[in-house]
């Protein structure tokens, strides 16, 4: 008798401890796991994702920043001379100087014609050409002299004429008293200065505005 009264008292515990866990529990009947006036804890992982409304006007808002893209600068390079002084190069360099991005000057040798010489080819021997030049003499024809040094040894020169048509005068009128008389054309070689320059922005360079020495030119010349 009392085995069997235990047995019922344990059944209705087992029945109204299940009871209580299936109804007594605040999560079963959907309420709060919190207090009331207590802020309800959350995982990072069940905060809600933002809408993508608001990134894609963040993105717009970045994108909407004014940028202003480096400009792309064209190098060219020239050549100006020929200068005629060393003083007319440095004075371009002065004038030149905010303009350029860098410059460099340098000289170079040039042929230059002196003028045109007439003159009687050279004698096998100093008696010879002396004796040219007596005969010379005799069909009256002067200024000349025999040349006794140098390259030109034993020629007899008739003059050197800066204007090449009387250098052509003078040697057809030796040539019609029976002498060989010939003409050439001398040269000798002279300096000439130059500056050389690498510009930024060609089309804004206007050097002629500011060099004023005559003869001066300019051409395009490989970048230093």
């Amino acid at each position: 008798m009392f085995l069997r009264l235990l047995f019922v008292l344990l059944s209705a515990l087992n029945i109204a401890v299940g009871a209580w866990l299936l109804l007594g529990q605040p999560y079963a009947r959907g309420g709060n796991s919190t207090d009331p006036g207590v802020t309800e804890l959350r995982l990072l992982s069940e905060l809600p994702t933002p809408a993508p409304a608001a990134t894609a006007a963040t993105t717009v808002a970045a994108a909407s920043v004014p940028v202003t893209p480096p400009r792309n600068l064209s190098y060219s390079c020239m050549a100006l001379g020929p200068f005629a002084t060393p003083q007319d190069l440095r004075n371009a360099r002065q004038l030149l100087a905010a303009q350029a991005t860098r410059m460099r000057s340098r000289q170079e040798q040039a042929s230059q014609t002196g003028g045109w010489w007439v003159y009687l080819p050279a004698a096998g021997s100093r008696v010879q050409a002396l004796e040219q030049a007596r005969q010379l003499g005799a069909k009256h024809i002067g200024d000349y002299f025999v040349v006794s040094s140098g390259d030109q040894t034993n020629t007899v020169s008739l003059g050197l004429f800066k204007d090449p048509a009387n250098a052509r005068k003078r040697r057809d009128e030796v040539v019609a008293a029976g002498f060989p008389a010939r003409m050439s054309e001398r040269s000798e070689s002279v300096p000439e200065y130059w500056l050389d320059l690498v510009i930024a922005d060609s089309s804004r360079f206007d050097w002629r505005s500011r060099i004023s020495a005559s003869g001066v030119g300019s051409h395009s010349t490989g970048c230093f």
